[in-house]
């Protein structure tokens, strides 16, 4: 992209800001909302009990004593599972 220097950035600004402009619903207009089955899997609090604060201080004792080590196989693989289910779970919305 060049600039030209006898270009005005104001006007340009001002094109970029009504562009970005929010539009409101009329008043007294109903807003409804509709989560989607992985939206409302991710709110929900069955899975609160997953974090472990034992397990946390022991990886950071581990990290600062230079003793973690960062398995990138496990990594790897848990990220594919990961966006696979994500991929699967679209498909059958």
């Amino acid at each position: 992209m060049k600039i030209d220097s006898t270009s005005n950035s104001a006007s340009v600004l001002g094109e970029t800001r009504n562009r970005a402009a929010v539009v409101k619903p009329p008043t007294g207009a109903a807003t409804e909302v509709h989560l989607s089955e992985l939206a409302a899997q991710l709110q929900s609090p069955g899975d609160a009990g997953a974090f472990d604060s034992g397990r946390v201080a022991e990886i950071r004792q581990a990290i600062s004593e230079g003793r973690f080590t960062i398995n990138a196989e496990a990594i790897a693989e848990r990220l594919i599972t990961s966006a696979s289910e994500l991929v699967a779970a679209q498909r059958r919305s």
